[in-house]
């Protein structure tokens, strides 16, 4: 048999994949990337990500290049046709994660920072490779391709397919898709304005029964609108100048824009049934579609790639048992199913076309806010079983304090960190462990200190993509680490609420 290639191959490279290969490559594995596409696609897609998925930018070493080609929206605001306002969410500056709550990007420039990186890091990026056929077997994967010059063979450890929404690696597991049975036409316009002039620099869902609209101001002066299609409308009437200078009327801007893209999408709900086949594995697209009303299309499958790609290193060096992997869709599917029925309840009051009915939701909606019951933030699920030990904030997101000395992820790297008031500082099968005195805590150790306080515990285990995986003893904690790792034990955690979004619950201030 062929020796190993690489230890992990990545088919695609759009965000996902560049997140993938270049999170792979700092966990120390040999990685290969292939890429149909010559070139990185031009036109914006995702519009929005979240301080989560600027943190694992940050893992990867591209948060600041990012951070430039970005906007930090003000607000996020939920309208009547009328401009009342049904839902207002501030966008914090900096959240608990160490980063504004939201961005907005441009795609494409994204892209060319994560690309370069890739680049920095040493990736064997192959551009215009086709993914024709994989076959495993008990050590490897081997992989038929088409290059520029033809076809040839890889072999991988593992083969990891973030190639989108049609995904060839998908096809040839013969996976099937889960419907969510959502499925509404939108026309999304990104265009280029020159003048601002009046725009609001602002996100609005606009719950218009004549016409549902979705507006973004992007960065620099990109701004989207997203018009639904009505029952009997064509996309092909729908993307006509006649017809975008029609639906733009309000914002007076058709004559002082370019649209770069114009296109019907069908917004809809899938999950594919398996992300797993032996040695091979699906991400973003290729693993879930969401509707775009949560803005967490793209983000999703950067989760993705930061659940995966340390546990695919761990296998690989020897630190973990391959049932471990199996982890992978049990924490990630959960979390990807809350949010994408959360877009799905989103987009449903966002769609209403029954005047009667969307009368009916505003009084409601507008009720509720002069009554003070409206969250003023928006959350996401914790992980609720997986590679986790049972105890208090067990799947939470560790938080990312910031002082004049930095984040804390600085002081973590790619290892498992293990911090606790009675813990002898060292680095031991991959688990690094720190004294809560030890002087690389010391910008930070306040805040960590006041955080094991709440939870009353004398540590906490931190894995690698900064999710919690217990609190408790130093030793207990250590012991359960070794033995989930080597075991692949599966723990049952108590259930997160399903609503990702705290809107959607009853709650005051």
């Amino acid at each position: 048999m062929k020796p190993l290639d690489c230890d992990l191959l990545v088919i695609g490279l759009g965000p996902v994949g560049d997140a993938m290969a270049a999170l792979a490559k700092l966990n120390g594995l040999r990685v290969i990337a292939l890429e149909l596409a010559r070139e990185i696609y031009p036109l914006p897609r995702a519009a929005v990500f979240d301080h989560e998925i600027m943190r694992i930018f940050q893992m990867i070493g591209v948060a600041e290049r990012i951070e430039k080609v970005c906007r930090i929206p003000d607000r996020y605001r939920f309208l009547t046709a009328d401009g009342q306002v049904l839902l207002d969410f501030p966008v914090a500056p900096e959240g608990p994660f160490g980063w504004a709550e939201t961005y907005a990007l441009h795609q494409p420039a994204v892209e060319e920072s994560l690309r370069a990186r890739l680049d920095d890091l040493g990736v064997d990026v192959r551009l215009g490779a086709r993914f024709l056929s994989q076959i495993q077997d008990a050590d490897g994967v081997t992989v038929e391709v088409e290059g520029p010059q033809g076809p040839y063979v890889l072999r991988a450890g593992y083969v990891v397919g973030c190639d989108g929404a049609w995904s060839p690696v998908r096809e040839t597991l013969g996976v099937k898709l889960q419907d969510y049975k959502f499925d509404e036409p939108w026309l999304v316009l990104d265009t280029i304005v020159d003048e601002v002039g009046d725009l609001p620099i602002a996100c609005q869902q606009i719950c218009d029964p004549a016409r549902p609209v979705t507006y973004m101001a992007m960065s620099g002066k990109r701004f989207r609108w997203e018009f639904m299609l009505k029952p009997g409308e064509s996309p092909e009437a729908m993307v006509t100048d006649e017809k975008i200078r029609e639906l733009l009327a309000p914002w007076k801007c058709f004559d002082r824009m370019v649209i770069e893209r114009r296109a019907v999408y069908r917004f809809h709900g899938l999950v594919a049934e398996r992300w797993r086949d032996r040695r091979v594995f699906i991400a973003g697209d290729a693993a879930h579609q969401m509707p775009p009303f949560a803005g967490q299309g793209m983000c999703s499958g950067i989760r993705d790639a930061a659940n995966l790609a340390w546990k695919i290193a761990a296998v690989a060096r020897g630190q973990a048992d391959e049932a471990m992997l199996d982890t992978y869709q049990q924490e990630r599917g959960p979390h990807v199913r809350a949010i994408i029925e959360t877009a799905i309840a989103m987009g449903k009051v966002i769609c209403m076309l029954d005047p009667i009915a969307a009368a009916a939701r505003n009084e409601e909606m507008l009720a509720r806010k002069r009554a003070g019951v409206q969250d003023v933030s928006v959350h996401y699920p914790d992980l609720v079983e997986g590679l986790l030990h049972p105890s208090k904030a067990a799947g939470a997101l560790f938080p990312q304090p910031v002082t004049p000395d930095g984040r804390l992820d600085r002081v973590f790297g790619t290892h498992a960190v293990l911090i606790g008031r009675k813990t002898t500082n060292g680095l031991t099968d991959g688990l690094r462990r720190l004294s809560l005195d030890a002087n690389e805590l010391s910008p930070y150790r306040d805040v960590i200190s006041a955080w094991l306080d709440a939870m009353e515990v004398e540590a906490v285990l931190v894995r690698p993509d900064r999710h919690v995986f217990g609190t408790g003893s130093s030793e207990g904690l250590a012991r359960a680490w070794r033995a989930s790792m080597r075991r692949g034990r599966r723990f049952g955690l108590a259930s997160a609420p399903k609503a990702a979004f705290a809107w959607m619950r009853s709650s005051r201030r």
